[in-house]
């Protein structure tokens, strides 16, 4: 678990390739199709040949994939993997998929599988920065074009992937853009990036919030990795090796003694599961 760009994407395939396993995707936008960029869905490079599941394969008209709806997916995931003696990895995205897939009415996960959540804690104002320079990079990246290609003046930003922040932060952007010079282009795109830095400050928040309530709920299978001297790195290379070093490697041996206990218990690995939930 942990908030958005504290690295539960990276720390997932790290694993994923460790165990020689998959993923499940829990962000509840990057469920949805398209705004690659926005929703900082992996690339095919960062996935290291890792299959992922449930990322990527809804149609925004469709509406939104509810809590309930997620839980019901993820446990069909769940169930096949485990069956194929793979140990489910589930990642990324909202706090309300990971809850709902643990109290999950026809079949409470907690009840059924021994679970190892692990928590990627960053200090929120170093994860802050991150993400200030996070955004600031999707915008070279082409967010403004990615998203102007969605941009629909009558859209409901309450469904689907528009719910994403960037989109209606963008919105008013995209609605004068035409209608404007290019100083007030400027000065509005620039307002927009802001807004776009503070909600997303803002949703870290909230998510460490509740992390912290269900850290206290599930504190008997709950692992904190604290990656902030990470994020404090001044170079790739420094941060690879911290990253090894601090995350990577501890959570491996966590998850190693997690599966190899409960292995030996079951003589089956179809009852372990590890959850890193919350957006990446």
């Amino acid at each position: 678990m942990g908030a958005t760009g504290s690295g539960k994407s990276r720390l997932a395939i790290d694993l994923a390739t460790r165990f020689q396993t998959d993923i499940i995707n829990s962000d509840k936008i990057q469920v949805y199709k398209g705004l690659d960029v926005l929703t900082n869905k992996v690339t095919p490079q960062e996935c290291r040949g890792v299959p992922h599941h449930l990322l990527g394969v809804f149609d925004s008209e469709v509406g939104n994939l509810t809590a309930t709806d997620f839980a019901v997916l993820a446990s069909q995931e769940i169930s096949t993997l485990s069956a194929n003696n793979k140990l489910p990895i589930v990642a990324g995205g909202s706090n309300s998929y990971i809850e709902a897939l643990a109290n999950h009415s026809s079949g409470p996960l907690l009840n059924n599988y021994e679970c190892c959540f692990i928590w990627v804690d960053v200090s929120l104002p170093v994860l802050n920065s991150f993400v200030s320079k996070r955004v600031d990079r999707m915008m070279e990246a082409g967010l403004l074009d990615e998203v102007r290609q969605v941009y629909d003046p009558k859209a409901d930003y309450s469904v689907g992937i528009r719910r994403a922040i960037g989109v209606p932060e963008l919105h008013e952007y995209l609605r004068y853009e035409s209608l404007v010079d290019r100083a007030t282009q400027r000065k509005m795109l620039d307002v927009a990036v802001k807004k776009i830095k503070q909600n997303t400050e803002i949703l870290a928040c909230r998510q460490l919030q509740k992390i912290q309530r269900l850290s206290k709920k599930w504190k008997s299978c709950m692992h904190h990795v604290d990656a902030t001297e990470v994020f404090l790195k001044h170079n790739e290379e420094e941060a690879d090796e911290a990253w090894e070093n601090l995350v990577a490697r501890p959570t491996k041996r966590i998850v190693d003694k997690f599966s190899n206990r409960h292995v030996m218990k079951n003589d089956s690995v179809e009852h372990c599961l590890t959850t890193i939930g919350a957006a990446s």
